[in-house]
């Protein structure tokens, strides 16, 4: 646990570094809320909300993507909108 984010969550997704935005960053679900926390820096940036039943939280480059129930949720860290 880092924090208070559980890293094996399927909620928490760690950003690599050199995949593109946001590496050592983690990306969280919390109380239907994205969330980019900088371990260093312990900075916490609210980057969407009304995420529901969110299941999964996934990184590939820019893109952050959530699995929820009924939908896939994208969201582009480069333009900081949702796809």
């Amino acid at each position: 646990m880092m924090d208070g984010f559980d890293l094996d969550s399927p909620l928490v997704c760690e950003g690599i570094v050199g995949d593109g935005c946001g590496g050592g960053r983690l990306f969280i679900v919390k109380d239907e809320t994205l969330i980019a926390y900088d371990p260093q820096t312990q900075e916490k940036i609210l980057l969407l909300r009304n995420i529901l039943d969110a299941q999964i939280v996934s990184k590939s480059g820019c893109i952050v993507e959530i699995q929820c129930l009924r939908e896939s949720v994208k969201f582009d860290l480069s333009s900081l909108k949702k796809l």
